[in-house]
């Protein structure tokens, strides 16, 4: 009787199929990385409206803080107190604005409305008998191209009804951040890993630092530019000088950009009640553009932030080609808050390569 035959010897390593193989596996992690990158990429491509509606409530929060770490130093009552003072403080001086000069400024935007567009028309048929400019049909199919190629980024604020939505949940965001920032706080510490959230706690906390003080800062730009302005343009007699005095306030929150639109909407005002007063809008704009650049600005760049002028313009042109009106708003606390942390990371390398040197100067002693 012949024996049974044995039963061949199997392979007992792992097959490549298998995730228990130390190579397929770390392939799957880079893989994975790779994935959740292009994913977490195409994901802020797509969210990078409302990705800016948060941060801009986060601005607005700091805004908040700031009024109320302020209030904080001649109040010593809860920080929920504060934050309703700051807030119905606020809130009355708009209402109180618009309820005083209300009727004013309303006749007055429909008056520089009607003005603006006159003083185009004119200054476009100068340019047009020059041969500068091509005829006012072609400027109109030209504008209509520019208007119907702007992307669906900026198109979604383009409207007033997405402006009003936008801005109310700005408003909300910021209000219950401001209300308890500390918590916000902790829950983006529990998202970074543990042997990094002592190192994210600083930067954090420096970026609401520099956050704070960059808008303080122009906060009282955007108040002597408007104040200045409007005195100045009244005493020379300019139409409209209060609107031009609260729309030049309100653009000095965008440096470099700000200043120019203010400017060309003074002129152009100007010298359409004379030539006279045309020639003082222009030296108004450049006196008080001048206290602003070199008496004023320098003064709250040693207390605030100091940011390069090359640098903001710079960061206004691509933050407003990539994201629109809104992005070019928010494109300073942006450069901020990333010059913040390079600097954080430049300090803590620095720290790193002390006390590698030190710990090199022990060892040679004790060789």
């Amino acid at each position: 009787m012949s024996a049974a035959p044995s039963a061949p010897a199997t392979v007992q390593e792992a097959s490549p199929n298998e995730l228990r193989d130390p190579f397929i596996r770390q392939e799957l992690k880079r893989a994975t990385v790779w994935l959740g990158l292009a994913c977490t990429i195409a994901l802020a491509v797509i969210l990078v409206q409302p990705l800016l509606i948060i941060f801009a409530g986060l601005v607005f929060a700091a805004l908040l803080d700031g009024g109320v770490r302020l209030l904080g130093r001649v109040l010593p009552i809860g920080r929920g107190w504060r934050l309703l003072i700051v807030v119905l403080l606020t809130i009355a001086f708009l209402f109180g604005t618009f309820y005083l000069t209300g009727v004013q400024v309303s006749a007055q935007f429909t008056q520089l409305r009607s003005t603006l567009e006159s003083q185009a028309n004119r200054l476009a048929g100068w340019l047009s008998s020059q041969g500068l400019m091509p005829g006012a049909s072609d400027v109109s199919g030209i504008a209509r191209q520019a208007l119907s190629s702007v992307g669906r980024i900026t198109s979604w604020v383009g409207t007033a009804f997405g402006a009003l939505t936008t801005m109310f949940m700005i408003i909300v965001i910021g209000l219950f951040v401001a209300i308890d920032p500390g918590t916000y706080g902790r829950g983006l510490e529990w998202m970074v890993p543990r042997r990094n959230r002592a190192e994210f706690a600083v930067v954090l906390d420096r970026m609401g630092k520099t956050l704070r003080r960059l808008l303080a800062g122009r906060l009282l730009g955007m108040l002597a530019e408007g104040v200045l302005t409007g005195i100045a343009l009244t005493i020379g007699g300019v139409p409209m000088a209060m609107i031009l005095g609260i729309l030049t306030g309100l653009f000095a929150f965008i440096p470099n950009i700000g200043a120019f639109i203010s400017g060309a909407l003074m002129i152009a005002v100007g010298f359409s009640a004379g030539t006279d007063v045309g020639y003082w809008a222009i030296g108004t704009y450049v006196i008080v553009q001048g206290f602003d650049g070199y008496v004023l600005l320098p003064i709250v760049a040693k207390k605030t932030v100091d940011l390069p002028p090359a640098l903001t313009l710079g960061a206004q042109i691509m933050a407003s080609a990539l994201f629109g009106i809104l992005g070019l708003a928010l494109a300073d606390p942006m450069t901020a808050m990333v010059k913040t942390a390079l600097e954080r990371s430049a300090e803590r390398e620095g720290e790193t390569d002390d006390a590698d040197g030190a710990g090199s100067g022990e060892a040679v002693e004790q060789g």
